[in-house]
């Protein structure tokens, strides 16, 4: 489907919409919810582009606007994580900068970025990311930034960026085991299991395991933006750091 262009406000509604059809809420958002600026401007840029219905005072999504939501969502996320993971953002700091990065990694960049960072499955607050084409051909290139502890080779290591898994035991036996984001970790072997060390300590997990464990690959410290980082946000991090630490 070809890249639509629309306004930030647009793209905002266009998430919040689908964000709230994720959480289980209705797909459906009353008119007179909205700030007047987007009832007068990004509802009819919505309905002009064919993303979204009006029936009555409600405002929904049509097919299209979901796979365009889809799209929008998960740019916002792989920013949020790229900003966590990468640029060592805080938390806080990476969610407000995301919404306006977002907006530059049109389609092609962001499969790239998605590559670099591993694939990731959720964002750094545990939302779901819309999974890409890159995903989908299970896309192995090189120069990865964050990646799997499944998918590094024996030697390889760096520090833990983030666990992901829906096992409860599983994520309470690694941070007993000190297994945090931040901890540093060195893959030993793949077979039979898979076997890490961090400090003293040698700890055998199954590939399921080895799966959730996303390791960033630079020892700890800020990767360099790559050739294609939108040029207008290369250093960003650190200036936005700085303006931050000056207020």
């Amino acid at each position: 489907m070809p890249e639509v262009e629309l306004s930030e406000a647009a793209e905002e509604l266009l998430a919040n919409l689908w964000v709230m059809r994720e959480e289980g809420n209705a797909a459906c958002l009353p008119l007179s919810e909205l700030e007047t600026e987007d009832r007068d401007a990004a509802v009819p840029e919505l309905l002009t582009a064919g993303l979204a219905q009006q029936e009555s005072d409600m405002l929904s999504l049509t097919s299209t606007g979901e796979r365009e939501a889809s799209v929008v969502v998960r740019r916002e996320r792989l920013a949020e994580r790229l900003l966590v993971d990468v640029l060592d953002l805080r938390e806080s700091v990476a969610t407000e900068a995301a919404c306006k990065f977002e907006h530059l990694l049109r389609t092609g960049i962001d499969d790239e970025i998605c590559t670099l960072l591993g694939h990731p499955k959720v964002c750094p607050h545990g939302s779901p990311i819309p999974p890409g084409e890159c995903c989908h051909a299970g896309a192995r290139e090189a120069g990865k930034a964050v990646s799997a502890l499944s998918d590094l080779v024996p030697g390889q290591g760096g520090v833990i960026a983030y666990l992901h898994s829906g096992r409860r035991q599983m994520m309470q036996r690694m941070l007993a085991m000190g297994a945090i984001p931040g901890a540093r970790i060195v893959l030993v072997q793949k077979f039979p299991s898979y076997v890490f060390r961090m400090g003293e300590r040698q700890i055998a997990v199954d590939r399921e395991t080895a799966q959730d464990i996303y390791v960033r690959l630079t020892g700890g410290q800020p990767v360099r933006p790559p050739s294609w980082f939108p040029r207008p946000f290369r250093g960003w991090g650190r200036r936005f750091r700085r303006g931050r630490r000056g207020q």
